[in-house]
Order: C-alpha cells, then structure tokens, then sequence
C-alpha cells in the first residue's frame, strides 16, 4: 500500500507540474500585463485580492460538496478545465476588464477542484506521513512553477507579446489534463489508499479557531506577486523578461523549502509555524522600500521561502486534525479563511502603495506581530 500510495502521490505530482506551468507562468506576468492595459496599481491589487477571495472562498462550498457527494474525482476534473483552460484565453484579451475577468474565472476553477485535491492527496499521505506526502506533490507542484515562468520569460524575450505567451501556455494545460484522466482511470475510489491505522490527533475547537486567526493574520501581512511585480514594472526596477525569472526563483525555493518543511513537519506538528512571521514581514521592506536588485532578491527569496510553507504545513496540518469524512469541508474552512485574507490584503497593499510605501510596510509588520501573539497563545 505504501508504495502505491506513493505512485499516487507522484502522478498527481505530474498533474500538478504540468497546471502550474500554465498558471504560474500566467500569475508572474499578470500584473505587468494589466499595466499595459491601462490598470492602476489599485485595479491589479484589488483584482488580485478578488481573484484569491474567489479562489480560496469558494472552497467553503465545493469543499462541503466533495464531503457530502464524494465526488472528489468529478470536482477535481471541473476544476482543472476551468483553471487551465482561462490561461490561454488570456492572449485575446484586449482590454483589462476581460483580462481581469478570466484571472478571476482561472482562480474561481482552482477553487472547485482544490478541496477535493487535498484530501485525494491526503487519503494517500497517511501511508508515508502527510508532511511528506504534501511536500513531495508541492515539489512537483513548484518545479511546474518554476518552469513556467522561465517559459514566459523566453518567450517575451524573444516577442515581447504578452498575449503570445498566454497563448503558448495552453500547451501544459492540456498535458495536465490528459495526466489527470489518466490518474481518474487507474485509480478510481482513491478514499481506499487511505491507511487504516492512521493516527489523527484531534485539536479543541478554540485551538483551531486560534490557528484559523493565525491564518488571517499572517496571511494578510503577506504582499501578492502581482502587486509585488506591478511596483516593479512601475518603478522601473526591471526589465519585462526579468520578472518571470525572479518568479521563478521564487517558485524553486518554494519548491526546496517546502519539501524541508513539510518533512519537518512530521517530526515539530504546528511548531514549525513560528517560521512563518519571522519570514513574511521583511519582505515589504526589501520588496518595496530598499532600492536596488540584491534587495528585490531577497524579498522575492522570502516570498519564495514563505509560500513553501504555506503549500505544505498550513495544509498538512488540517489533514493532521481533521478525520477523513470531514476533511474536504475543513480544507474548505481553512481556504476561505486565507483567501479572505489575502483579498483584503491585497486590496490593502494596492490602496497603501498609491499613498506610501510606509504604511505599507506598518500595515505589513502589525499583521505578522499580531499573528505572532496568536500563536503563543494557541501554545498556552
């Protein structure tokens, strides 16, 4: 059972690689892209805040769809088509407003299909530790999004057309979708890889509540990369081609430090989270306040560093607390809680930016200090 556990793990991996190459190659160029089209920094903040809201708040409802239908294959497959398929339409975008409306639409299928993922993964990580199981699928998941932007980045190097490179990301979206009906045919109820000795250690409703304001907190201290890139492009700090790389790089060390977390996550359970305010709030002042490329690296590293463990230890911990039977609907809870939170602060950084950096950076600071005290007090 192990090593089919593992086989399973590996080939919605290659699923995951090959979506991520589509839309992580799109995510790194959105926001320079909605600049050529006329949008203010608000606009690309707002429609960033938007688009997660929409693709994290939604997982509320398909999440308990999933528990109560155990259509977690059918809702996994809607989900993909709609995620994948948004990219490519991008390149006959002409106007902000439709662009805006399929980076919405992109992120509203990643919210049907999300719950019902986790928990598939989840069922064939209580074979090999669901620390383990999540980052071996985000390591796979990050090397997609790694290539994705270098993709792009090639590709406008050579045109400098954004919508040639929306166009040519339609290419791993389909790759992604012929794996995934292949992973549906050889593995059709994948609720019985689930381990029957697992071991589920169950947290009192307060705990979670406080792990939940953690979530928010932290989460909305934590600039998006579109409106990361936006203040790029804006301040002329980079060429077009070297955005995508920078995300790139983020998307590896996404990839590297998530695997590192989520193995350490099943030795140090929830206290690895201590990480997470430490990492997350200089990055606004290496990405937005200091000047020059080795501070843009190092923010973009954070960046990198943080959403590693937010891919891997933020969503094995549901799995750690919750049994299998409630799972898709908590994965539900806790996506609509950090994609509230990264809407509003997103909306948040877009509106800071156009006043001062400054209170961007006090704005960014309270939220991780806040959601360090959170965390002491769930300890106590």
């Amino acid at each position: 059972m192990r090593s089919k556990a593992l086989t399973f793990i590996f080939l919605l991996g290659i699923v995951s690689l090959f979506a991520d190459i589509t839309y992580e190659g799109a995510r790194g160029i959105t926001g320079p892209f909605l600049y050529t089209l006329g949008a203010s920094a608000w606009i690309v903040g707002l429609v960033g805040g938007i688009g997660e809201f929409v693709g994290y708040g939604f997982r509320l409802i398909s999440g308990y769809i999933a528990d109560k239908t155990k259509l977690y294959w059918p809702l996994a497959f809607l989900g993909y088509l709609l995620n994948l398929l948004s990219v490519p339409l991008l390149s006959f975008a002409k106007s902000w407003e439709f662009a805006s409306f399929l980076i919405i639409s992109e992120r509203f299928g990643k919210a049907i299909r999300a719950p019902a993922r986790d928990t598939i993964i989840s069922f064939a990580s209580s074979n090999i530790g669901l620390g383990k199981g999540f980052a071996i699928h985000e390591a796979l998941d990050q090397i997609g999004a790694v290539l994705g932007p270098l993709f792009v980045a090639f590709v406008l190097a050579r045109s400098k057309n954004y919508h040639e490179a929306f166009l040519f990301l339609g290419i791993p979206a389909i790759i992604s979708l012929a794996f995934l009906t292949l992973s549906i045919f050889l593995y059709p109820k994948p609720e019985g890889i689930e381990a029957k000795t697992e071991k589920i250690e169950i947290f009192s409703a307060s705990s979670f509540k406080l792990y939940l304001i953690f979530v928010f907190l932290t989460v909305l201290g934590f600039p998006h990369f579109q409106i990361l890139s936006y203040h790029l492009k804006s301040a002329g700090t980079l060429q077009d081609e070297t955005i995508p790389l920078l995300f790139a790089l983020a998307m590896g060390l996404d990839a590297i430090f998530g695997l590192l977390a989520g193995f350490s996550f099943d030795r140090f359970k929830l206290r690895i989270l201590f990480l997470l305010p430490f990492l997350s709030a200089p990055i606004t002042l290496f990405g937005f306040l200091f000047k020059g490329v080795p501070s843009v690296i190092m923010a973009v590293s954070l960046w990198g560093f943080v959403m590693g463990i937010h891919e891997t230890v933020l969503k094995s911990a549901v799995a750690y607390i919750v049994p299998k039977e409630r799972r898709a609907g908590a994965f539900g809870v806790f996506h609509t809680i950090y994609g509230a939170s990264w809407f509003l602060g997103s909306a948040v950084f877009g509106f800071l930016h156009e006043l001062s950096v400054y209170y961007l950076l006090a704005f960014a600071l309270i939220s991780q200090i806040l959601a360090f005290f959170v965390l002491i007090r769930m300890r106590k």
